[in-house]
């Protein structure tokens, strides 16, 4: 039996502890300044991409992983024996996913595994985490496909952002959401349905938001205690420990698992984003 080798792109928002110590390899997907696709800014902390953002200085965007990549990847692996599963970003956000499949038919690699996991950031993450747990096990490319993609359908992204402006622009939300949620100042709650964004509530307040997600999720999670729940956050640590207190508190939850938004979702979804990711089945 091959090796498994987890194929994933760096808007999955892994601790590099995690990529390192598992079967895991990251495609880059570029992130670059719009009307200035010159500018370097690969050498930007993370938290100097987002104050760039906030100062305004920045627009960032971002591309798909392209066919060639995804082609170099596989052959290497393959060459070295081993089988990759591909678990990228959701097909809704990104064409990375018809990149991968476009590529596995050019190589006639007809026994790649290729998963539109509709997920995004640490969601994306934690199957990633799960697929190569299981791969590191010695779990068959069969086993783990089959059990990744009833993980991935139910994991749940909630989140705030502090702005719907990036959204917009980035195409994920309609102007006129984004015009509603400025209009009222208000901090906007959104989730994941089908691997696409969709705004679920209004909330005023920080206070109100982390409350009000605490609440989605004890009405979605199953058995939230015996799950490894994530949050990532774009640049507002202290939002999101007390969402992570507040979850511990309500669930008795002692598994979380805790990383920053890198530029690929943070391009998009802004400074001061806090996401919640869990299971509900």
């Amino acid at each position: 039996m091959k090796n498994v080798i987890i194929v994933t792109d760096s808007s999955c928002d892994l601790p590099e502890e995690i990529i390192n110590n598992y079967p895991i390899t990251v495609l880059p997907m570029p992130v670059t300044v719009k009307d200035d696709p010159d500018m370097d800014i690969s050498h930007y902390t993370i938290k100097e991409f987002y104050d760039s953002m906030r100062r305004g200085e920045i627009m960032p965007t971002t591309s798909q992983v392209v066919v060639p990549a995804y082609m170099r990847c596989f052959e290497e692996f393959m060459n070295q024996g081993k089988m990759p599963i591909v678990l990228g970003l959701s097909s809704k956000l990104t064409s990375s996913y018809e990149s991968a499949l476009l590529a596995r038919e050019n190589l006639k690699a007809k026994d790649i595994i290729v998963i539109d996991t509709k997920c995004a950031s640490l969601g994306l993450g934690l199957v990633v985490f799960k697929a190569a747990q299981m791969a590191k096990e010695g779990k068959s490319p069969q086993e783990i496909a089959e059990k990744i993609k009833h993980y991935a359908l139910h994991m749940e992204h909630i989140f705030t952002v502090d702005s719907l402006e990036h959204l917009k622009r980035g195409g994920r939300i309609s102007a006129a959401q984004a015009f509603v949620g400025g209009l009222l100042n208000i901090k906007p709650v959104l989730h994941f349905v089908d691997g696409a964004i969709h705004p679920l509530e209004k909330v005023r307040g920080r206070r109100n938001v982390v409350k009000r997600m605490v609440e989605i999720m004890a009405g979605r999670a199953k058995n939230p205690e015996n799950q490894v729940i994530g949050i990532s956050h774009g640049d507002n640590e202290e939002l999101a420990m007390e969402l992570a207190e507040a979850v511990k508190r309500e669930f008795g939850i002692k598994d979380i698992e805790m990383s920053l938004i890198g530029p690929v979702i943070g391009s998009h979804s802004g400074p001061g984003t806090v996401a919640l990711f869990f299971q509900n089945a």
